[in-house]
């Protein structure tokens, strides 16, 4: 590979990892200040208190590397990315604007704890200027026939949807000490495989920004973390993969450039989806929290916190390769190929039994008796057959809030 064009993204990468790096002391200070922080409780797994606003450091190494992207540009005749394109029709202003309204979404709930349905208004706002800047799917290749098929007006609410969708799926994994962090680098590296292969040079340059910040980020929130990404990093990381996702997507998009990007982010996709089912199995709410995520399963088994992020590193990172291989592949390779990860996925999702319900039980209390409520009982996981012993680690709570 050419080394003049190595070096404009290599440059993007280390910047976006040193100013994380460099800048975590300062998120740390504000959370502090503002006390979001995560203490030691029978919920959560950190044993002293631990700043949670680690997406401000984030944020600060992302502006910084494409702030040199930019310039680079400009003064280095670098690939031309971030400056519009009349045939794209994207205003990277209006994406920019996107991001800093969940990243300002994040922090509030970090601050505050906003309802889910505060914290789901702002993620649809940003979604929708981000679907305003021209971040959509216009046409889709006819998988039947010869043409395109037109979306027209449905794109919007299918892009909005879409980036939620993606916000959601980092928040909710966010349960180990850099998991989060470590999918997000396996994740967005190879998006920057296929859209750097593609020559989209917008998607290339912010996939390998995110990257460098995930990288950068890791040597504070890798266990023992010294400071969590929050809501405002884990909202901001998710909303960013889907952007570069859908930048990568030529305006007519084929089937498999559409499947690509949910095959990268197989694993946090899938958890997503187990407990959506698992919740409706055990007849509570969608919404409701419990220790049935992948993370819950491996550390009820007996995995340590490192041992099971590692675990899940090595599942995505399957899907990932796989993911860049289906690119160069012939029509045939590509089946045989999505055959063999269905297959693999389900015997991790079996093993772990991600689709089976926590334990409930039915609550009487005087404020509810006649409602038959559902509260949760236990949330204990089954163990994973043939893990290690236990060793008496703590097992996460709920969600993003397992600290």
């Amino acid at each position: 590979m050419n080394l003049e064009v190595v070096v404009p993204y290599l440059t993007v990468f280390v910047t976006a990892l040193i100013v994380t790096v460099a800048t975590v002391p300062l998120a740390r200070a504000v959370a502090i200040r503002l006390k979001a922080i995560d203490y030691p409780s029978a919920r959560r797994i950190n044993k002293v208190p631990v700043p949670r606003m680690g997406g401000i450091a984030m944020l600060l190494g992302l502006a910084a590397a494409l702030v040199v992207q930019y310039f680079g540009t400009l003064a280095f005749d670098w690939p031309s990315a971030f400056i519009s394109h009349p045939s794209l029709n994207i205003n990277y202003w209006g994406i920019a604007l996107s991001v800093l309204v969940i990243f300002i979404t994040g922090i509030i709930d970090d601050v505050v704890s906003l309802r889910p349905w505060q914290k789901l208004l702002g993620q649809i706002i940003a979604g929708s200027i981000a679907a305003a800047s021209g971040l959509l799917i216009g046409h889709i290749v006819n998988p039947f026939g010869e043409g395109a098929l037109y979306l027209g007006w449905i794109a919007y609410p299918i892009t909005v949807l879409y980036l939620v969708c993606f916000a959601n799926i980092i928040n909710l994994i966010d349960g180990l000490d850099g998991l989060a962090a470590g999918l997000s680098a396996i994740v967005s590296m190879a998006l920057f495989c296929i859209t750097f292969a593609a020559g989209r040079v917008d998607a290339a340059a912010l996939a390998v920004a995110i990257c460098g910040v995930c990288v950068g980020f890791l040597r504070y929130n890798s266990n023992p973390a010294s400071i969590f990404m929050g809501d405002s990093g884990a909202l901001m990381l998710g909303f960013l993969l889907g952007t570069v996702s859908l930048l990568g997507v030529r305006r007519v998009a084929a089937l498999t450039t559409l499947i690509v990007p949910l095959v990268i982010a197989g694993v946090p996709i899938i958890d997503t989806f187990a407990a959506i089912i698992r919740r409706k199995r055990g007849h509570v709410s969608i919404g409701t929290a419990d220790k049935g995520h992948i993370q819950h399963r491996l550390i009820a088994g007996g995995y340590n916190q490192r041992q099971a992020a590692l675990l899940i590193y090595g599942w995505s990172a399957l899907l990932a390769v796989s993911a860049v291989v289906i690119t160069q592949v012939e029509p045939g390779w590509r089946v045989v190929i999505l055959v063999v990860l269905v297959v693999v996925s389900a015997a991790f999702i079996m093993r772990l039994h991600l689709f089976e319900p926590v334990l409930y039980h039915r609550t009487k209390t005087p404020a509810r008796r006649n409602r038959g409520t559902r509260t949760p009982a236990s949330t204990c996981p089954t163990p994973v057959p043939g893990a290690p012993a236990q060793t008496g680690a703590e097992t996460p709570d709920e969600d993003a809030k397992l600290r």
